[in-house]
């Protein structure tokens, strides 16, 4: 078995090591510019063209991450990038979903106990006890119910906040309350306080938290947008905040990445910026889930995560 590795920027020789350990009869390199060697599987992220095509023996592309949409984008642009019949598949979780939930589940303590707002208190010097917010009144709504946005919603649940979840489909998790499709979208913006993103990146989700949603929220609502930077339209969250429809804001991601010096949301008060940090890929997981696929797919069964590349995740 021979399997080639392409990062930009992880450490190569450490992900082989990983993965020599859990396939010690696979052959396993680092890709380079011109190596047309044999290759069974690719393990790649943001991968040059010339890594992937014409690889027609290739029996599965694993992507490095959650998200896909490097890949997709830019099959979209040269369609021989991955070979025809080719699966590509994703990692599902890989300790992914874990720091989703230490990240959402801190911010949304962070505004249910109004600390943005002592901490603007203090920036003034007032010494101001604020009255609680009520957890009924305190509904959070999660764009995407798959792998990582079911496990937000559950530890959310947890806290017990009146939580939904908004999807392509209809979903079944205890006591989260299912949206699907753009006809109930309306339905679940109403009333919503805060308002999470884990959305896949598809060309129907792109520019979804615009100014037609957010007036939907509840007033005084917030935005946390862990998914991709195109799902949100920056001018209209701007606006909303400007406008006090909005409370707050916090951003891991962002349409241009490193966000630019002179966008303005590096200056308004009511937003927070991590720099795409929500939930990394972490290596010794991730060889795991992968080595376990391939092990699967050499036996001829069906493991899961394969991305259906119609659908975009």
């Amino acid at each position: 078995m021979d399997i080639i590795f392409y990062h930009p920027t992880f450490d190569a020789n450490h992900w082989i090591s990983l993965l020599q350990r859990q396939l010690p009869e696979a052959r396993i390199r680092e890709w380079r510019s011109g190596d047309n060697g044999p290759a069974d599987y690719a393990l790649v992220w943001h991968p040059p063209v010339e890594m992937l095509r014409g690889r027609t023996g290739l029996k599965a592309v694993f992507a490095l991450g959650a998200g896909v949409d490097s890949i997709l984008s830019k099959l979209k642009k040269d369609p021989d990038l991955l070979p025809a019949g080719v699966p590509l598949f994703r990692l599902e979780d890989t300790g992914m979903a874990e720091q989703m939930q230490e990240y959402a589940v801190s911010q949304v303590l962070h505004w249910f106990r109004r600390f943005d707002d002592y901490q603007a208190l203090k920036l003034q010097a007032k010494w101001e006890p604020l009255a609680d917010y009520e957890r009924e009144d305190f509904t959070i709504g999660i764009l995407g119910a798959g792998v990582l946005g079911g496990k937000v919603a559950e530890s959310l649940v947890g806290w017990g906040f009146p939580v939904r979840c908004w999807s392509r489909s209809h979903k079944n998790y205890s006591r989260i309350k299912s949206f699907a499709g753009r006809e109930e979208l309306s339905a679940f913006a109403n009333n919503t306080r805060v308002l999470i993103n884990l959305l896949p990146n598809t060309p129907e989700t792109v520019g979804i938290i615009n100014s037609e949603l957010v007036n939907q929220l509840a007033d005084n609502a917030y935005v946390l947008n862990l998914a991709r930077g195109v799902h949100l339209v920056e001018d209209d969250l701007l606006t909303a905040l400007d406008s006090g429809k909005l409370k707050g804001a916090m951003l891991d991601v962002f349409s241009r990445e490193p966000l630019p010096a002179e966008s303005p949301l590096w200056r308004h008060p009511r937003v927070a910026i991590t720099p795409h940090v929500a939930a990394v890929t972490r290596p010794a997981q991730a060889v795991e889930f992968i080595s376990s696929t391939i092990i699967q797919l050499d036996k001829g069964q069906h493991p899961t995560g394969q991305v259906d590349l119609q659908r975009g995740y």
